[in-house]
Protein backbone atom coordinates (compact mmCIF):
# COMPACT_ATOMS: atom_id res chain seq x y z
CA UNK A 1 0.00 0.00 0.00
CA UNK A 2 1.40 3.49 -0.97
CA UNK A 3 2.31 5.92 1.69
CA UNK A 4 -1.11 8.11 2.35
CA UNK A 5 -2.03 10.96 4.86
CA UNK A 6 -5.67 12.02 6.66
CA UNK A 7 -7.29 14.21 4.20
CA UNK A 8 -7.66 17.79 5.36
CA UNK A 9 -10.08 17.91 8.41
CA UNK A 10 -10.05 14.57 9.69
CA UNK A 11 -8.38 14.11 12.49
CA UNK A 12 -7.50 11.06 14.89
CA UNK A 13 -7.44 11.26 18.50
CA UNK A 14 -6.45 8.67 21.21
CA UNK A 15 -9.39 8.54 24.10
CA UNK A 16 -8.27 7.56 27.43
CA UNK A 17 -9.67 4.26 28.40
CA UNK A 18 -11.55 3.66 24.52
CA UNK A 19 -8.82 3.51 21.81
CA UNK A 20 -8.93 5.53 18.81
CA UNK A 21 -11.66 8.25 17.49
CA UNK A 22 -11.86 9.66 14.12
CA UNK A 23 -12.97 13.56 13.82
CA UNK A 24 -14.50 13.72 10.46
CA UNK A 25 -14.70 17.06 8.27
CA UNK A 26 -18.12 17.11 9.35
CA UNK A 27 -17.18 17.62 13.05
CA UNK A 28 -18.32 13.95 14.15
CA UNK A 29 -16.89 11.32 16.22
CA UNK A 30 -16.35 7.38 15.05
CA UNK A 31 -15.04 4.76 17.21
CA UNK A 32 -11.90 3.43 15.34
CA UNK A 33 -12.23 -0.86 15.99
CA UNK A 34 -8.19 -1.71 15.49
CA UNK A 35 -8.69 -5.14 16.50
CA UNK A 36 -4.89 -5.12 18.76
CA UNK A 37 -3.69 -3.37 15.76
CA UNK A 38 -0.47 -1.47 17.25
CA UNK A 39 -1.83 2.30 17.59
CA UNK A 40 1.41 4.25 17.27
CA UNK A 41 1.87 2.08 14.34
CA UNK A 42 -1.12 3.07 12.41
CA UNK A 43 -0.84 6.85 13.55
CA UNK A 44 2.32 6.99 12.15
CA UNK A 45 0.93 5.23 8.45
CA UNK A 46 -2.08 7.68 9.26
CA UNK A 47 0.17 10.68 9.38
CA UNK A 48 2.17 9.65 6.64
CA UNK A 49 5.41 9.05 8.36
CA UNK A 50 5.49 5.46 6.97
CA UNK A 51 4.08 3.16 4.21
CA UNK A 52 1.79 0.69 5.51
CA UNK A 53 3.54 -2.62 6.61
CA UNK A 54 2.85 -6.39 5.08
CA UNK A 55 1.00 -7.05 9.00
CA UNK A 56 -2.41 -7.83 6.93
CA UNK A 57 -4.71 -6.92 10.44
CA UNK A 58 -2.82 -2.91 9.62
CA UNK A 59 -3.58 -2.95 6.47
CA UNK A 60 -7.21 -3.87 7.36
CA UNK A 61 -7.26 -0.74 9.24
CA UNK A 62 -5.98 1.41 6.91
CA UNK A 63 -7.85 0.25 3.60
CA UNK A 64 -11.22 1.09 6.11
CA UNK A 65 -9.48 4.42 6.27
CA UNK A 66 -9.15 4.52 2.84
CA UNK A 67 -12.77 3.26 2.25
CA UNK A 68 -14.41 5.60 4.16
CA UNK A 69 -12.78 8.09 1.97
CA UNK A 70 -10.23 9.61 5.15
CA UNK A 71 -6.89 9.40 3.21
CA UNK A 72 -5.53 11.22 0.55
CA UNK A 73 -1.91 10.01 -1.72
CA UNK A 74 -0.49 13.05 -0.09
CA UNK A 75 -0.91 17.25 -0.30
CA UNK A 76 -2.04 18.67 -3.61
CA UNK A 77 -2.55 22.45 -4.82
CA UNK A 78 -4.78 22.19 -7.53
CA UNK A 79 -3.76 24.92 -9.96
CA UNK A 80 -6.08 27.41 -11.42
CA UNK A 81 -6.50 26.36 -15.05
CA UNK A 82 -4.69 29.31 -17.15
CA UNK A 83 -7.46 29.01 -19.65
CA UNK A 84 -10.11 30.00 -16.90
CA UNK A 85 -7.64 32.24 -15.46
CA UNK A 86 -9.25 35.66 -17.02
CA UNK A 87 -12.11 36.98 -14.79
CA UNK A 88 -14.00 39.98 -15.41
CA UNK A 89 -15.69 41.93 -12.25
CA UNK A 90 -18.16 44.30 -12.07
CA UNK A 91 -20.12 46.35 -9.75
CA UNK A 92 -19.45 48.29 -6.50
CA UNK A 93 -15.42 48.26 -5.24
CA UNK A 94 -16.88 47.71 -1.91
CA UNK A 95 -17.42 44.00 -2.99
CA UNK A 96 -15.14 43.97 -6.08
CA UNK A 97 -11.94 45.14 -4.49
CA UNK A 98 -11.97 41.84 -1.47
CA UNK A 99 -12.93 39.53 -4.35
CA UNK A 100 -10.19 40.73 -6.51
CA UNK A 101 -7.81 39.89 -4.23
CA UNK A 102 -9.11 36.21 -3.22
CA UNK A 103 -9.34 35.30 -6.87
CA UNK A 104 -5.41 36.83 -7.63
CA UNK A 105 -4.43 34.92 -4.38
CA UNK A 106 -5.96 31.58 -5.45
CA UNK A 107 -4.33 32.13 -9.08
CA UNK A 108 -6.78 33.86 -11.01
CA UNK A 109 -6.22 37.41 -13.08
CA UNK A 110 -9.37 39.48 -11.83
CA UNK A 111 -9.85 42.63 -13.93
CA UNK A 112 -12.13 44.82 -12.88
CA UNK A 113 -14.49 47.23 -14.34
CA UNK A 114 -16.67 49.66 -12.75
CA UNK A 115 -20.47 49.17 -13.78
CA UNK A 116 -22.88 51.42 -13.10
CA UNK A 117 -25.98 50.25 -11.16
CA UNK A 118 -28.31 53.03 -10.65
CA UNK A 119 -32.24 52.26 -11.90
CA UNK A 120 -32.47 54.03 -15.75
CA UNK A 121 -28.55 52.73 -16.31
CA UNK A 122 -28.45 50.60 -19.69
CA UNK A 123 -27.32 47.23 -19.13
CA UNK A 124 -24.17 46.15 -20.88
CA UNK A 125 -24.25 44.26 -24.02
CA UNK A 126 -23.01 40.82 -24.31
CA UNK A 127 -20.49 41.90 -27.17
CA UNK A 128 -19.38 44.91 -24.22
CA UNK A 129 -19.48 41.40 -21.58
CA UNK A 130 -17.28 39.57 -24.13
CA UNK A 131 -14.84 41.88 -24.81
CA UNK A 132 -11.02 40.76 -23.61
CA UNK A 133 -12.64 37.04 -24.11
CA UNK A 134 -12.98 36.43 -20.24
CA UNK A 135 -13.07 32.70 -19.03
CA UNK A 136 -16.03 34.23 -16.10
CA UNK A 137 -17.61 37.34 -15.07
CA UNK A 138 -19.00 38.46 -12.04
CA UNK A 139 -21.02 41.30 -11.29
CA UNK A 140 -21.75 42.19 -7.62
CA UNK A 141 -23.92 44.73 -6.45
CA UNK A 142 -24.50 46.57 -3.06
CA UNK A 143 -28.26 46.93 -3.75
CA UNK A 144 -31.10 45.73 -5.35
CA UNK A 145 -30.97 44.12 -8.95
CA UNK A 146 -32.30 47.05 -11.21
CA UNK A 147 -35.18 45.81 -14.00
CA UNK A 148 -33.15 44.43 -16.48
CA UNK A 149 -29.80 44.96 -15.29
CA UNK A 150 -28.66 41.25 -15.83
CA UNK A 151 -30.63 40.88 -18.56
CA UNK A 152 -27.49 39.83 -21.56
CA UNK A 153 -25.24 38.85 -19.14
CA UNK A 154 -27.94 35.88 -18.26
CA UNK A 155 -26.29 34.46 -22.04
CA UNK A 156 -23.42 34.41 -20.50
CA UNK A 157 -23.30 30.86 -20.36
CA UNK A 158 -24.90 29.88 -24.18
CA UNK A 159 -20.91 31.29 -24.81
CA UNK A 160 -18.89 29.20 -22.51
CA UNK A 161 -18.47 32.14 -20.06
CA UNK A 162 -19.46 31.55 -16.56
CA UNK A 163 -21.56 33.57 -15.06
CA UNK A 164 -21.91 34.51 -11.09
CA UNK A 165 -23.19 37.15 -8.96
CA UNK A 166 -24.50 38.48 -5.91
CA UNK A 167 -26.69 41.70 -4.26
CA UNK A 168 -27.83 42.49 -1.49
CA UNK A 169 -31.32 43.74 -0.24
CA UNK A 170 -31.44 45.40 2.65
CA UNK A 171 -30.11 43.04 5.80
CA UNK A 172 -29.87 40.07 3.23
CA UNK A 173 -27.39 39.71 0.59
CA UNK A 174 -27.83 36.74 -2.10
CA UNK A 175 -24.90 34.92 -3.58
CA UNK A 176 -26.90 33.23 -6.69
CA UNK A 177 -25.42 30.15 -8.27
CA UNK A 178 -22.63 30.18 -10.87
CA UNK A 179 -23.94 29.50 -14.47
CA UNK A 180 -21.65 27.83 -16.70
CA UNK A 181 -23.38 26.14 -19.57
CA UNK A 182 -26.73 26.09 -20.92
CA UNK A 183 -29.34 25.27 -18.81
CA UNK A 184 -27.55 26.56 -15.76
CA UNK A 185 -29.44 28.95 -13.15
CA UNK A 186 -29.80 32.74 -14.18
CA UNK A 187 -30.67 35.68 -12.34
CA UNK A 188 -33.70 35.81 -14.09
CA UNK A 189 -34.70 32.58 -12.85
CA UNK A 190 -33.73 33.25 -9.70
CA UNK A 191 -36.46 36.14 -9.36
CA UNK A 192 -38.85 34.00 -10.76
CA UNK A 193 -38.19 31.15 -8.65
CA UNK A 194 -38.25 33.97 -5.71
CA UNK A 195 -41.73 35.72 -6.26
CA UNK A 196 -43.14 32.35 -6.77
CA UNK A 197 -41.93 31.12 -3.48
CA UNK A 198 -43.35 34.11 -1.40
CA UNK A 199 -47.22 35.11 -1.19
CA UNK A 200 -45.61 38.37 -1.00
CA UNK A 201 -44.61 38.22 -4.81
CA UNK A 202 -46.28 42.07 -5.21
CA UNK A 203 -44.49 43.60 -2.77
CA UNK A 204 -41.12 42.07 -4.16
CA UNK A 205 -41.44 42.81 -7.57
CA UNK A 206 -42.53 46.42 -6.52
CA UNK A 207 -39.15 46.25 -4.10
CA UNK A 208 -37.15 45.18 -7.08
CA UNK A 209 -38.57 48.19 -9.53
CA UNK A 210 -38.26 51.00 -7.15
CA UNK A 211 -38.91 53.47 -5.99
CA UNK A 212 -37.93 52.89 -2.15
CA UNK A 213 -38.08 54.89 0.83
CA UNK A 214 -35.83 54.43 3.65
CA UNK A 215 -34.10 55.90 6.23
CA UNK A 216 -30.48 55.84 7.69
CA UNK A 217 -28.95 53.83 4.93
CA UNK A 218 -27.50 50.35 5.50
CA UNK A 219 -23.89 50.09 5.52
CA UNK A 220 -21.91 47.68 3.79
CA UNK A 221 -19.03 46.57 6.95
CA UNK A 222 -15.69 45.15 5.86
CA UNK A 223 -16.55 41.93 7.40
CA UNK A 224 -19.87 41.45 5.54
CA UNK A 225 -18.14 42.31 2.38
CA UNK A 226 -15.65 39.85 2.92
CA UNK A 227 -17.64 36.58 3.68
CA UNK A 228 -19.74 37.47 0.28
CA UNK A 229 -15.90 38.34 -1.35
CA UNK A 230 -14.56 34.78 -0.38
CA UNK A 231 -18.47 32.73 -1.06
CA UNK A 232 -17.96 34.01 -4.34
CA UNK A 233 -14.05 33.23 -4.73
CA UNK A 234 -14.86 29.93 -3.47
CA UNK A 235 -17.48 29.00 -6.70
CA UNK A 236 -15.07 30.39 -8.52
CA UNK A 237 -12.52 28.44 -7.66
CA UNK A 238 -14.03 24.98 -7.68
CA UNK A 239 -15.66 25.95 -10.87
CA UNK A 240 -12.11 26.51 -12.13
CA UNK A 241 -10.29 23.37 -10.99
CA UNK A 242 -13.25 20.87 -11.00
CA UNK A 243 -12.90 20.47 -6.80
CA UNK A 244 -15.48 18.85 -5.57
CA UNK A 245 -17.96 21.05 -4.22
CA UNK A 246 -19.48 21.27 -0.13
CA UNK A 247 -22.95 21.40 1.26
CA UNK A 248 -26.04 19.53 1.35
CA UNK A 249 -27.08 21.57 -1.83
CA UNK A 250 -24.80 21.46 -6.12
CA UNK A 251 -23.55 24.15 -6.21
CA UNK A 252 -25.19 24.86 -9.43
CA UNK A 253 -28.76 24.61 -7.81
CA UNK A 254 -28.16 26.63 -4.48
CA UNK A 255 -29.20 30.33 -3.68
CA UNK A 256 -27.37 31.33 -0.18
CA UNK A 257 -29.04 34.27 1.28
CA UNK A 258 -26.45 35.79 3.69
CA UNK A 259 -27.84 37.81 6.85
CA UNK A 260 -25.15 40.85 6.84
CA UNK A 261 -25.78 41.74 10.83
CA UNK A 262 -25.27 37.76 12.07
CA UNK A 263 -23.05 36.56 8.71
CA UNK A 264 -24.79 33.37 8.43
CA UNK A 265 -25.41 31.99 5.55
CA UNK A 266 -28.65 29.62 4.51
CA UNK A 267 -28.93 27.58 1.59
CA UNK A 268 -31.74 27.53 -0.87
CA UNK A 269 -32.82 25.17 -3.45
CA UNK A 270 -32.92 26.90 -6.83
CA UNK A 271 -34.23 25.18 -10.14
CA UNK A 272 -34.19 26.83 -14.05
CA UNK A 273 -37.58 27.81 -14.67
CA UNK A 274 -38.36 25.80 -18.12
CA UNK A 275 -39.99 27.95 -21.02
CA UNK A 276 -43.01 28.57 -21.13
CA UNK A 277 -45.49 26.60 -23.15
CA UNK A 278 -47.44 28.48 -25.79
CA UNK A 279 -51.39 29.17 -25.06
CA UNK A 280 -53.30 26.38 -27.47
CA UNK A 281 -55.52 28.13 -29.68
CA UNK A 282 -58.74 27.47 -29.68
CA UNK A 283 -61.16 26.86 -32.16
CA UNK A 284 -63.54 28.75 -33.47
Amino acid sequence: MSRSTLVPGVEVVAVPGRGLAVRTAEGEFLTVRTRGTDEDALLSVLSGADAAPADEELNRVVRAFEEAGYLTDGPRRTEWPATRRAVRLLGDPALTAPLAAHLAALGAEPRTTPAAAAPGTPPDTLDDLLRDDPAAVVWCLDGPVPDGLWDAADRLPERGVAWLRCHREGWQAYVEPLAAAPGDVTSAHVRARRLAATPAHRELAAYWSGPRTSGAPVRLTGPAAAVLAALLADDLSRWATGAPGTGGLPARRRLRCVDLRALTVTERPVLPVPPVAPTPKRNG
